[in-house]
């Protein structure tokens, strides 16, 4: 028994995320560094995708991130690959990059290796940018082994994408 989101259910909240994207006649890039693609793999399993997914980047290295996105150097000398500024510089280029109306970036330490006393691993940053909406990021901290840790970043990813898309229900019918 495992203790991450497996593949279908990883698969069943990106065809939530694109049916939002759909209803809104908006898009998405997704920026990767940690999950390697694992988003966009996702994202393209759901039939019909071409239709709200507008490309994603795997920028792995500080140099692809500066290169395909145009985080600052600056930013990842101060603060590190791993942190929330290069997560909102990672989905703020993202869009500039892209037709996207919404992007996603994922900078994380998925492990086993990499980690350190301030930053352990299962540390993941997140951001999440539209256009005329605004960035927000976030950091987790995620348990398990370097598969789990990828698992739960690609949910987290998609999840605070739903959270930005559709309205607030409040009460229990959510």
């Amino acid at each position: 028994m495992t203790n991450f989101p497996d593949q279908s259910s990883l698969e069943a909240l990106a065809g939530r995320v694109g049916a939002a994207l759909l209803a809104e006649r908006l898009t998405l890039a997704a920026a990767e560094s940690c999950t390697g693609g694992w988003v966009s793999q996702c994202l393209t399993a759901i039939a019909g995708s071409s239709a709200w997914f507008e490309r994603g980047f795997v920028t792995y290295s500080n140099a692809a991130k500066q290169e395909a996105l145009g985080v600052p150097e600056a930013t990842l000398v101060a603060h590190g690959a791993v942190s929330q500024p290069v997560a909102v510089a990672m989905a703020e280029g993202a869009l500039r990059h892209s037709r996207a109306d919404w992007a996603v970036a994922i900078t994380g330490i998925a492990g086993p290796d990499g980690g350190s006393a301030e930053k352990p691993v299962g540390t993941v940053c997140f951001a999440w940018a539209g256009r005329g909406a605004g960035t927000s990021a976030e950091t987790r901290h995620f348990a398990g082994d370097r598969q789990a840790v990828r698992a739960q970043s690609v949910a987290r990813a998609l999840g605070g994408l739903l959270e930005r898309l559709l309205p607030p229900t409040g009460g229990w019918l959510a």
